[in-house]
This record gives structure tokens, sequence and C-alpha cells, in this order.
């Protein structure tokens, strides 16, 4: 079976995640055009996310591959880009970083999701729990995060702030919508 051209798209995201980094990693004030190809690299896998997840509803290519690589895609570029940009705000040039807190806070909850998602899959054999509004926002506003942090806007700290409310409200919601899924076979 051929991978869909949504698949693909989805390939190129995780294949674009080492290039990211090693753009953040190299990065430094003499080399700062490499800041701004991070930025590019990250741009380009936030659109790709879009294009594959329109490309798969419009022209009927979900698949299970799809299904397992997309949201692995998108937790792999995030974390990424939360762990290196704080890694390298310890010696960055710029005053505005993220705090450790938040970092902590992202990623516990996508690691929490990605262990909740494999005992859902080892018990129901599937894995058909849906984006919910407070995932999406919650992505939405990681990804803001991170501009925000690539161009120093002075305000990024509020936006961290409702990231933060919105991470906590959508794992919590992950957790009532997998107790549910566990407790009675399905999403009623």
């Amino acid at each position: 079976m051929s991978l869909t051209f949504a698949n693909k798209i989805t390939i190129c995201r995780i294949l674009a995640v080492p290039f990211f980094i090693a753009a953040v990693f190299y990065d430094s004030p003499d080399k700062d055009y490499l800041r701004w190809t991070a930025l590019g690299i990250f741009l380009f896998a936030v659109i790709s996310d879009a294009i594959d997840g329109y490309v798969a509803r419009t022209f009927r290519e979900k698949t299970k591959a799809g299904a397992i690589l997309d949201p692995l895609a998108d937790k792999l570029l995030l974390m990424s880009a939360f762990i290196c940009l704080y890694y390298k705000g310890s010696f960055w040039h710029d005053p505005i970083r993220f705090p450790g807190w938040i970092v902590i806070a992202v990623i516990s909850r996508d690691l929490f999701l990605v262990v909740g998602g494999l005992i859902l899959y080892l018990v129901q054999r599937t894995l058909d729990v849906a984006p919910t509004f407070w995932g999406k926002s919650t992505t939405f506003l990681q990804v803001v995060s991170v501009i925000g942090i690539f161009l120093q806007w002075p305000f990024s700290f509020i936006i961290w702030d409702v990231m933060l409310v919105f991470t906590f409200i959508s794992a919590v919601d992950y957790i009532r919508t997998g107790m549910k899924v566990l407790n009675t076979g399905g999403i009623k």
C-alpha cells in the first residue's frame, strides 16, 4: 500500500524536525540567519500541518497511519521547539526566554497524552479520540508562544499564561474523554 499525499506531507513535517533543531542550536549572534531559518522551518511545519489535514479531509485520505503520524509530528515539533528554545535560552543573546515551568507544563501534558493514547490503544486496540477544542486551542497557543520567542515579542509572557491555562484545561478534558472511552468502550 502506498502512502497518501497527506501522509507524505506529514512525513515531511517529521523530517523537518532535525533541521529545525540544528538551526536553533547552531544559531549565534554572528549567525542570526539561522534563527530565521529555524523560524521558517517551524512555520513550514505548522502550515503543512494545516495542509495535510485539509488534503486528508477533502480527498478522503484519512488513514490509520495518518491518525498516528499527524499527532506524532505535532508533538515532535512542539516538544523539540520548547526544549531547544529553553535550553538555548540559557546562553542565547535574547532577553525573552521560556521559563522552565512553562516547558515542564507543555512537555508533561504532551507526554501524558502520548501515554494515555498508548493505554487506550492497548486496551481498545484502536485509537479513536479526536482532537478537542481545548486541545486545538492549546496547540495554537503553543505555536504562537514559539513564534513569540523567535520574534522576541515583549508581551510573550501573557501568551504563556493563557497557554498554561489552556494546557491544564485540555489535559483535564483529555483525561475525562479517555476515561469515558475506557469505561464505555467508545465515545458516546
